[in-house]
């Protein structure tokens, strides 16, 4: 077993890691837009709250 075993395996976890990592918020963005067309369907609607108009904070 040489050193280059070594650093190739590290490279190849790491890049495993990653490419999970990667996967894993790829697929959870769309679960979060599909709840989102599921809310915005049913009628549940994103607002903004105004900011005041005089320049006091709420």
């Amino acid at each position: 077993m040489s050193h280059a075993f070594y650093i190739g395996m590290s490279y190849a976890l790491t890049g495993l890691i990653v490419s999970v990592l990667i996967a894993w918020i790829w697929f959870d963005g769309r679960a979060r837009r599909k709840e989102m067309a599921q809310l915005e369907a049913s009628g549940v609607r994103r607002r903004a709250r105004a900011a005041p108009s005089d320049g006091a904070s709420a």
